[in-house]
This record gives structure tokens, sequence and C-alpha cells, in this order.
């Protein structure tokens, strides 16, 4: 039986699930990621899931998807990187969380109306105004700081955070598993290289001290027969037996990323961290006397 094209959900319908899918899968996602996830919330149907958009290649819901996005990328609700990532902005996490859903449809509608006229829509002007000409993550400190603002949320907003990080840096599937008990495991994703794909699980430790050996030798314990590779990464230090654990003759080694790494990584990748660049303009004076 021919699918009913009406069954396929207008762009405008899938912007309040599509936020809810962003927030049920940690706050980030990829595009494959999102779309099967905005598939489940809606419930659906596997024909409806699979409609070919004229000829192709993607399904209708996938090509509809895509657009929601941008729209809501126009309101200031979700971001992405150039790495194709999609991540909740606090926007949108209050719009999703203010239980408006035809308010918040509205807003979507309206700042994609107002960029098609031209108009510019209105932002907050950046914290210290002229004041701030040099990026902060040039200045002395800017790593202690982020430490502390790490310290400062929520256990599970770290593990989120780390999940959009390995996002970043390019693993697929990364899921935060929450459970307790579990010998430390706080997630696993699969990581791609070249021609292989290695299955990782990994710990996040939102730490002001310093991790032992003992962590790592319980979560090697937890790793064995369960995954290729482990990863810990914590915001605080790691002891000199402990990195010698990590890496031990004759037993799986452990990839460790400290507080000094994970802040360089959040930079890199722009999770939590945001590089301005300033444009400095000077005179080649020698060039000019040559004419």
């Amino acid at each position: 039986m021919p699918v009913d094209v009406g069954q396929v959900p207008r762009v405008p319908d899938l912007f309040v699930p599509m936020l809810k899918a962003l927030d049920s899968l940690g706050g980030s996602a990829s595009n494959d990621e999102i779309n099967d996830r905005v598939a489940e919330v809606l419930a659906l149907p596997a024909d409806v899931r699979a409609y070919i958009h004229k000829e192709g290649p993607l399904p209708k819901v996938d090509y509809r998807c895509a657009w929601a996005r941008s729209w809501l990328k126009n309101a200031g609700l979700v971001e992405n990187s150039g790495r194709g990532v999609w991540a909740l902005t606090g926007e949108g996490r209050a719009a999703l969380g203010g239980g408006d859903e035809p308010g918040l449809v509205r807003r979507v509608r309206q700042a994609s109306y107002a960029l098609r006229k031209g108009a510019p829509l209105v932002e907050d002007a950046p914290p210290g105004g002229d004041e701030a000409s040099t990026s902060d993550q040039n200045a002395p400190g800017w790593r202690e700081r982020l430490l502390v603002a790490l310290g400062d949320i929520h256990p599970s907003a770290f593990e989120r955070l780390c999940q959009r990080l390995l996002r970043e840096a390019g693993f697929t599937r990364v899921e935060v598993t929450g459970k307790t008990g579990d010998g430390g495991i706080d997630g696993t994703g699969v990581l791609r290289m070249n021609l292989l794909s290695f299955q990782v699980i990994f710990q996040c430790r939102r730490w002001k001290g310093s991790v032992g050996a003992s962590t790592v030798r319980d979560f090697r314990g937890a790793m064995v027969g369960r995954a290729d590779k482990g990863l810990i990464l914590t915001t605080g230090a790691f002891t000199a037996d402990a990195r010698r654990e990590a890496t031990r003759d004759g037993a799986p080694a452990i990839d460790l990323v400290d507080g000094d790494a994970l802040c360089d990584l959040l930079k890199a990748h722009g999770v939590g961290v945001k590089v301005r660049v300033v444009e400095e303009v000077t005179l080649d004076e020698a060039a000019l006397a040559s004419f």
C-alpha cells in the first residue's frame, strides 16, 4: 500500500520533537542519531520513516529534519559544529522546559521569517563590551576558571559534556549509561580510524584531587571482555602510579585525560569554550616604498 505523504510530519511539527530528541540524547547528537530518535518520539511507522523524498537518496522525514535543524539554529535553540554534531543551546533547554510548545513553534517561525526578510536578530552584547578586546582563552588562568566552572556543574551535566566532546572528537554512538556499581563505567562509544573501529568505554571523574592507580585498576577490570579501549577523563590529575598502571606491560592500555588536557580538548573542539580571533592589520611600509 502506498504511503500517505500526509503522514510525514511537516517541518514545524518537528521543532519540539527534535529538541526533545536532543535532550534525551544527552544534549548533543549526530544527524543520524537525531533522525532516529525523532522517529521514536513521534512513533512513526516504518514505512513512513522509510518513504523516499522524490528521487532520493534520503527519506522525506530526514530531509524535513534537516530543515527543522536549520530553523531551530536560526532561532538560537540549537547549534552545530563542523563535524555535524548538533547540540542544544541554553536557550533551547529553557524553551523546551517552558512548556509552551505553540509559543516555541511561533518563535522559530518568527526567527526564520526575520532572516528571510533580512531583519537582524537581536543578540546580547558580549560580556565586557569594548573592553573584551582580548580573547579570554589567551588570558592567564583561563584553564583554572574553566576547571572551577566544571566543578560547579552537576555530575550528570559533566557526563553529557564529555559525551558531546567525544562526539566532536569523532566518536559515534556515544551513550552515557548512568549505571552505578558498574566498575566506574559511565558510557560507551565507537571510534573509527581508517578501516578499523574500536569499541571504547569511558569514565568521567569530576575530581579536584588526584586519581590514583586503584581507580585505573578497577576500571580495567570492568573493561575486560567488554571493549577494545578504555578512556578516563577527569578535571583533576593522575598520580604517577596511575599513569604507570594505565600503561602497564601485559595489560590493556587505558588512555588518561587530565584536567589540563581536558581544557585543551574543550577549547580545540569549541565545547564550553569560545575562541574569538582578533584581526590585526599592519602596514607593509617596505612594499609601499617599492612602488
